[in-house]
């Protein structure tokens, strides 16, 4: 269906990819921003500085060995446990939904959740740092209680985009909910 660009609550570029596979069935992915490569070379060459300015007084060669492996190791530790490329949502009217996160290194985390633990996928609002922000969540109904709601999981929680863009996926989602409402039940 195409690509659309938005912002993030930090203001920062996204970009909403959504995809029809079926009538019953669609992918929503929201990308991030890629790492800049200014942002890593200030903050190592920071780094590397206050080491080689600690190597000078101290006159030990182990404190620019030892800035130099913290320096590989956080990026590495970065790159494959925060910095989260693409958010996506796989809604399927019939099987349920799939929410992965891929990461800068490469690594996906997938999580999957049947369609018969939705309650309803509704956006909720927050007040963080004296600004009101959205976000996207997914209620999951109690077994004990078809009424009340067990757990919320919030979705799109590394890209945070904004209300506009949020309101196309609600929207996305709500129709293959309704189409699973109005669909006849089999036994």
């Amino acid at each position: 269906m195409g690509e659309r660009r938005y912002r993030s609550a930090s203001g920062a570029p996204v970009a909403l990819r959504r995809r029809q596979h079926s009538a019953s069935c669609r992918e929503l992915s929201v990308r991030c921003p890629r790492l800049q490569l200014r942002s890593l070379s200030a903050v190592t060459s920071a780094v590397w500085l206050a080491a080689y300015g600690l190597f000078v007084l101290s006159e030990n060669s182990m404190v620019l060995s030892a800035a130099i492996f913290i320096t590989l190791f956080g990026l590495i530790i970065y790159l494959h446990f925060v910095k989260v490329d693409q958010e996506s949502l796989l809604v399927i009217g019939s099987l349920g939904i799939q929410v992965t996160s891929s990461y800068a290194s490469g690594r996906e985390s997938t999580t999957f959740i049947e369609m018969g633990q939705v309650k309803d996928v509704v956006i909720n609002e927050a007040i963080h740092m004296q600004k009101v922000i959205y976000y996207l969540c997914i209620l999951l109904q109690d077994p004990g209680d078809p009424q009340g709601v067990s757990e919320v999981v919030p979705l799109f929680q590394s890209s945070k985009p904004r209300l506009d863009c949020l309101i196309e996926v609600y929207k996305s989602c709500q129709e293959i909910l309704e189409q699973r409402k109005t669909a006849p039940q089999s036994s």
